[in-house]
């Protein structure tokens, strides 16, 4: 992602990106595996050990879908802390530049 070098643009942007970070449906932190015989399971950590969930057909697209929508959130949360981490550094080379010149 480019960066713009203006706090407005800056904040514009974030702000874009956290009014998108209500969830469509509910996310899910997995990934989906399907079996030779057609069968799909979920893979997901909890509490430091991999697990492994059996996902009956009638729920396998909607299991996708919060599948994508964890990782959709999860872009766009790194996407706002890449754009915080800017506004911040370039708040501070904007004090040290004003610093100079008073």
């Amino acid at each position: 992602m480019k960066l713009p070098r203006h706090p407005a643009l800056l904040r514009s942007m974030r702000d874009a990106r956290v009014r998108q970070l209500a969830p469509r449906c509910p996310p899910l932190a997995a990934s989906l595996g399907v079996q030779p015989g057609g069968g799909a399971q979920v893979t997901l950590k909890q509490h430091g050990k991999t697990r492994t969930v059996y996902v009956p057909k009638d729920l396998k697209e909607e299991i996708e879908q919060s599948i994508r929508e964890h990782r959709r959130l999860k872009r766009l949360s790194q996407e706002i802390t890449q754009l915080q981490l800017a506004l911040i550094r370039l708040h501070r080379t904007t004090q040290a530049r004003r610093a100079g010149r008073a």
